[in-house]
């Protein structure tokens, strides 16, 4: 599952959405790097080239990533990044190895994974530029269905971290899985404590797919835990708010360094 590994230090890591890969959390390696962390960045089953491990279902996903991160890092100390689906898994991480996690952090977290029970805001764009569409070409359909900040550089972004995910996904791997994405679960439901160590959680005001209101219900579990609701942000509120989400993932790796 490891697609790249960049620095050196503690482990820090990083599980990308469902239906894209590794690339997608690339854009935010600056802000983790020189900072004493060693970034390892997973594919998941569907990602292309990727191996299929033959899970069925989130869970069962969750729990092969438990094992991959297991078998490299052994017992040692590490914080943990998730992005949408990714936060599902991380949050599993974190609750599985509460001892040895010393941070965690979630970008557009699926905390619900039953669609019919998400609070969701309908799908809006709050920055609108026709010609930023007409620019994204064959790419218009899949950047204008999650954009909310049209824009040159959220563009860019898109077709650079998001865009070839989506392009080399294994259909059949997602399709089994998505079959049984109910099945997926709380981490924080099954687990004996609240989670104490530094978090960050952050989502778009906007965001259509996850929404916000779902993670903000577990607050007082992450008794350390920092909320962010970011305006003028979707799902992809990391590619859409760059400069804000670095500052706030900066600020969490200095308290994650104080555990560290």
């Amino acid at each position: 599952m490891i697609a790249q590994i960049l620095g050196e230090g503690t482990p820090l890591i990083a599980i990308h959405g469902f239906g894209v890969d590794h690339r997608i959390m690339l854009p935010l390696d600056d802000d983790l790097a020189n900072r004493g962390w060693q970034r390892i960045y997973l594919d998941l089953p569907w990602a292309e080239g990727a191996a299929d491990t033959g899970e069925r279902t989130p869970r069962e996903l969750a729990d092969a990533v438990l094992a991959e991160v297991r078998g490299t890092i052994g017992e040692a100390p590490f914080a943990v990044i998730g992005n949408s689906f990714g936060a599902m898994v991380a949050r599993h991480l974190a609750h599985a190895l509460p001892a040895q996690c010393l941070g965690l952090a979630t970008l557009g977290g699926m905390f619900e994974p039953d669609r019919s029970r998400r609070i969701c805001p309908d799908r809006q764009a709050v920055v609108l530029d026709d010609e930023v569409l007409v620019r994204a070409g064959e790419a218009r359909a899949d950047f204008e269905e999650m954009a909310v900040v049209q824009s040159e550089a959220a563009l860019d972004a898109f077709l650079t971290s998001a865009l070839p995910g989506l392009r080399g996904a294994d259909q059949r791997v997602m399709g089994r899985i998505a079959a049984k994405y109910t099945h997926a679960y709380s981490p924080e439901a099954g687990a004996a404590e609240p989670f104490d160590a530094p978090s960050l959680h952050v989502f778009g005001r906007q965001d259509h797919v996850v929404g916000f209101e779902d993670g903000l219900a577990l607050r007082d579990h992450y008794t350390r835990g920092a909320f962010v609701v970011l305006d003028a942000a979707g799902h992809n509120v990391h590619l859409e708010q760059p400069a804000v989400v670095g500052a706030l993932l900066r600020d969490w790796l200095d308290r994650t360094a104080v555990a560290r």
